[in-house]
């Protein structure tokens, strides 16, 4: 099918523009396709300006490569979370990116969540999925064609666990491609794990911060960080420089009791500085999913959670205002379906995950 051909609507001389001639073998017709390259848009996910970044869909600024440990900066260069709008009318959408980590997929994780970019739009003021890349090297185009004609609102997640060098957006020449400008409300805050980092999300889109950042109508911005997501003042600091909507602090799948016990309250406190109003969200550790067999995962949650109540209940005593909790036992269900590998949600655990917390940050929210 031709695409529906309407006078050209150009954006911005300053968005990156890049023409290629692919053969339209069923029509034996040559067909040109309009680029757009995404990294001059703004984008959502981000605290900090594009001026502030070493590369342009980093999490974290520049300056924190001297100032957080260097797992966690490396980690800081993983896209995750970070999300774009566009408006189109077009029939064929076209995908064309690039990552910067070798590692396209791992053991536990498909492709399409480690390195793809996830695709939805917007129907009836509800958002709903598209199309995911199949990335199976470093270099990706992929194309979806067919879409139903008409105007519609489109989101992009962008790869939770690789870098993202080049994004680009392609529609035949003659269609309308827009981009959308961000949001302006305040963002959710999300510090945490490998569990927020995404592992192990089938696609983007399906990380609960996500999840969360469609069903609130909020940006979020995603810092979690796999395996060192561990409540540290660093951290914390830079935390501070975000104005958030609500800050969300998930560490304890990375931090023994000890570490709890010691790194809560002056974390909570470091925030509650910077923002007085700002509610900020404790969630235990999700419980492995096979801990109902060994008795070492049990206690290692017992231990950490009671480390974590009596860090609020000490902070509440203080006179700490807007703080909210979040228990973790049925975070992921309770009949043992919720993860990949026993500590890693699947799409089913991502999913009852961002149940249980929706209706605390819709109260954190003051809705």
């Amino acid at each position: 099918m031709d695409p529906i051909r309407i006078p050209c609507i150009f954006l911005a001389a300053s968005l990156a523009t890049v023409i290629s001639l692919p053969a339209d073998a069923k029509e034996g017709k040559t067909e040109i396709t309009i680029w757009k390259d995404v990294s001059k848009w703004a984008v959502e996910g981000q605290g900090w300006d594009p001026s502030e970044l070493s590369a342009r869909f980093d999490r974290l600024p520049a300056k924190a490569e001297k100032i957080v440990r260097k797992a966690v900066w490396g980690l800081s260069r993983h896209s995750a979370g970070i999300s774009f709008r566009f408006n189109t009318d077009s029939t064929e959408i076209k995908i064309r990116h690039r990552v910067g980590g070798s590692r396209i997929a791992m053991a536990h994780m498909p492709a399409t969540g480690v390195s793809g970019i996830d695709l939805y739009a917007l129907d009836n003021g509800k958002w709903k999925w598209v199309d995911v890349t199949r990335p199976s090297s470093v270099d990706t185009t992929y194309t979806i064609d067919g879409i139903d004609p008409g105007m519609r609102t489109y989101m992009a997640y962008l790869p939770l666990y690789n870098s993202s060098t080049k994004v680009e957006i392609g529609v035949p020449n003659g269609a309308t491609l827009q981009p959308v400008e961000p949001r302006k409300e305040k963002p959710i805050v999300f510090y945490g794990t490998s569990i927020t980092h995404g592992a192990c999300a089938s696609r983007p889109g399906m990380a609960h911060p996500a999840i969360l950042g469609r069903r609130l109508d909020l940006p979020v911005i995603n810092l979690g960080f796999s395996g060192n997501g561990k409540m540290e003042a660093e951290v914390g600091a830079l935390l501070t420089e975000i104005e958030a909507a609500v800050y969300v602090i998930d560490c304890l799948p990375n931090m023994n009791a000890y570490e709890v016990e010691k790194r809560t309250e002056p974390l909570v406190k470091q925030l509650r500085e910077a923002r007085p109003d700002t509610p900020i969200v404790l969630v235990e550790d999700r419980s492995y999913t096979n801990s109902w067999l060994f008795s070492s995962m049990r206690k290692r949650h017992a231990e950490s959670r009671a480390a974590l109540i009596r860090a609020f209940d000490s902070l509440v005593s203080s006179g700490v205002k807007n703080l909210y909790y979040i228990e973790g036992e049925n975070l992921l269900g309770d009949d043992t379906e919720g993860a990949t590998d026993g500590s890693h949600p699947n799409d089913l655990g991502f999913m009852r995950q961002a149940d249980v917390f929706e209706p605390v940050l819709k109260k954190a929210l003051g809705r």
